[in-house]
């Protein structure tokens, strides 16, 4: 049976120990905060707005949030963003994805400050984790691999499967693996023979946004499977990409959903607001 990468456990962990972080910024008269942007009222963004308020509470990291009217124009959201740049006071700025298709969130991701871009979706961070720079890494992926290094699961030579090449997981997700020396496959929509290349995953990752979509006959045995995918199956019931009961009987390590990678974005978050104020 495999063991459970308690993603829970280590984010309320990694949330002591960014507590103490906070305190010692705190006796240097710097006191962390987070501006976050909503555009519009999308009700999964509100509950993850909501779960991100509550971390920073926690941690002890200032929070302040500017709602904005779904109908707004571009210059409206560059000029907040903007606004927020030039304040000393805000140590990072997160804008909720998604945002209404009229507006244009990679000019939005682009006019955020690199050094405020807790997030990692600036391209200048996007580029120097390409590079295997120093940088802020988006949270999901950076989350992943903080898991997979408590866990002592070795990374350097293995062969890496991901599925779903989002700039948000997929992307930076190969660019963290890469940087350890794995091998990576990035499959998608259009790929052919996907079961063939899953076999083959010492590691697999999977962002794709399908119900039990990966089923244990897709999987080697031994295999560390890390389930990003947050789904409602038809009885309502929070669950994953990854079919938990079939899968879990063959593999060496497995993430839960709800309870594995989730938590682990919001503590990594925290983790760049830390950073962001430090730096």
């Amino acid at each position: 049976m495999a063991i459970i990468l308690d993603g829970k456990a280590l984010a309320k962990k990694t949330r002591e120990e960014l507590k103490v972080k906070v305190d010692e910024l705190k006796e240097k008269n710097i006191f962390p905060k987070l501006a976050v942007i909503m555009v519009g009222d999308d009700p999964s963004s509100k509950i993850y707005v909501r779960n991100k308020s509550k971390a920073c509470e926690e941690v002890g990291i200032e929070y302040e949030e500017h709602l904005l009217d779904a109908n707004i124009q571009m210059q409206v959201l560059l000029d907040l963003i903007n606004d927020l740049n030039n304040r000393e006071d805000v140590h990072g700025i997160l804008l909720q994805s998604p945002i209404p298709k009229h507006l244009d969130i990679n000019l939005a991701f682009r006019t955020i400050k690199p050094e405020k871009d807790v997030d990692g979706f600036n391209p200048i961070n996007v580029g120097k984790l390409t590079l295997n720079q120093d940088c802020f890494v988006s949270c999901t992926p950076f989350g992943i691999m903080r898991m997979l290094s408590e866990y002592n699961i070795e990374i350097e030579g293995k062969h890496a499967v991901i599925i779903g090449r989002s700039n948000i997981v997929g992307k930076p997700m190969l660019q963290c693996l890469l940087n350890k020396n794995a091998t990576v496959t990035v499959c998608h929509s259009r790929t052919k023979n996907l079961t063939e290349l899953t076999k083959q995953a010492d590691i697999l990752v999977c962002a794709i946004g399908k119900p039990k979509f990966i089923t244990g006959d897709m999987i080697k045995e031994g295999a560390v499977v890390v389930d990003v995918g947050i789904n409602r199956n038809e009885e309502g019931k929070v669950c994953g990409d990854v079919d938990f009961e079939t899968v879990s009987q063959k593999v060496s390590y497995i993430t839960p959903v709800p309870g594995g990678v989730g938590p682990m974005t919001i503590a990594m978050l925290m983790n760049n607001i830390v950073k962001a104020a430090k730096n």
